[in-house]
């Protein structure tokens, strides 16, 4: 009985050793490349913006909004609505496309923002702005 225990431990023995090591996880290292901004009519603002580096489509989404917070702030205003965020990669270029509306008072709708909380997180973060 002892012998058959040390055989199937032996056994299990070169099993062990085959288990494939996981990849160490990619540091996150992301390059900002700059923001475009227009204003297209009053309120309502193009943010066009690129890095590399990007884990995903939320990373450049996320650099799309710090520069809507900061520009809302720089117009004077508080709060942001916004409307859409068109995501692109090539080659490890990460574009967005994203349009906001800015104004003084919180605005109607579910994709509100507060530019000063928001500029506050990116900031902590190190996400530039405009």
């Amino acid at each position: 009985m002892r012998n058959a225990a040390f055989i199937s431990l032996l056994a299990a023995m070169p099993i062990a050793g085959c288990v494939e090591a996981q990849p160490e996880e990619m540091a996150f290292r992301p390059e900002y490349r700059g923001v475009e901004t227009r204003l297209l009519d009053g309120d309502l603002v193009n943010f066009f913006v690129e890095m590399t580096g990007a884990r995903s489509g939320e990373d450049v989404a996320d650099y799309a909004e710090c520069a809507a917070a900061q520009y809302t702030l720089i117009r004077g205003y508080g709060f942001a609505r916004h409307l859409r965020t068109n995501v692109d990669e090539q080659g490890g270029l990460w574009r967005a496309d994203a349009v906001y509306t800015i104004s003084p008072a919180l605005p109607r709708g579910s994709r509100t923002i507060d530019a000063e909380v928001v500029a506050a997180h990116c900031a902590e973060n190190g996400i530039p702005m405009v």
